[in-house]
């Protein structure tokens, strides 16, 4: 496999690199550049997958590889920083970003604080925001979060910003390189787009449960309607006239007259 580099404005340096990385391995590659921009910000995601996609563009890679590689390298790089923080805990991990170069500890108070105000969610949606996007997992391993959740949630955000990236490099073709200029635009976007969605999402659960439970509640009331006039009439006790008790009753009471002799007649003579 060949990365086409043609296009690309020059393959010196971090890009070069990324091009020797892919032409050597292929899609797998995107996902091995991916699982260290998890680990060492100086391999940015913003320069890696827009070159993905471009290669895509180009026949060198499949697109659909591409996403899912990148996915899973995000993944994996994810869990490596969730079991980080889990195991040295909080000062000892600050204590440890201080000394490593091109990190910001700043960086990694905000992913924490990111966190604390939104709990689970910030996994999901912290994925989408330039640099808390990798430090998000360290706070998610200080607080012990439960990793079908925590797995979930990476994976979901990870394939959302990675398709748009790849995607966005695919369209481009060989401006690939606009993808970097226009982030912070695109980065709303995919954000605006998520939110929308899931407003969407929670809006149809709501209709049909609500729906669901006028449809339950149909039977009930129909009933209680049909039973509403004989408890109103139960409530004042049962009908005299229609007690078969009470009728014999009234009949000792006042009995009926008893019917008079008859009177004989003259004979006629």
């Amino acid at each position: 496999m060949t990365v086409p580099t043609t296009a690309a404005p020059s393959t010196d340096g971090l890009a070069g690199w990324v091009v020797q990385v892919m032409d050597a391995i292929g899609s797998p590659g995107v996902g091995l550049l991916v699982f260290l921009e998890n680990l060492f910000p100086p391999v940015p995601s913003e320069v890696v997958l827009p070159l993905a996609g471009f290669a895509a563009s180009q026949g060198s890679l499949s697109l659909a590889a591409a996403i899912v590689w990148a996915t899973l390298g995000s993944v994996l790089g994810a869990w490596a920083l969730y079991g980080i923080g889990a195991a040295l805990g909080r000062d000892r991990m600050l204590h440890i970003l201080e000394r490593m170069p091109l990190v910001d500890v700043a960086d990694m108070l905000k992913a924490e604080e990111f966190f604390v105000r939104h709990g689970s969610a910030a996994i999901f949606f912290g994925r989408l925001v330039p640099m808390v996007r990798s430090l998000i997992s360290i706070p998610a391993g200080l607080e012990r979060l439960p990793a079908l959740r925590f797995t979930a949630l990476t994976a979901c955000g990870s394939a959302i910003w990675n398709s748009a990236l790849i995607l966005a490099g695919y369209a481009l073709g060989e401006r690939f390189g606009l993808v970097a200029h226009y982030l912070e635009y695109l980065q709303y976007a995919v954000i605006a787009l998520v939110v929308l969605g899931l407003a969407a999402y929670a809006f149809m659960r709501v209709t049909r449960h609500r729906a669901r439970r006028r449809v339950q509640e149909a039977p009930h009331s129909s009933g209680s309607a049909s039973s509403a006039g004989s408890t109103s009439s139960s409530a004042f006790g049962p009908d005299p006239s229609s007690s078969p008790r009470a009728a014999v009753g009234d009949t000792a009471r006042h009995p009926a007259p008893a019917p008079r002799a008859r009177e004989p007649q003259a004979v006629a003579r």
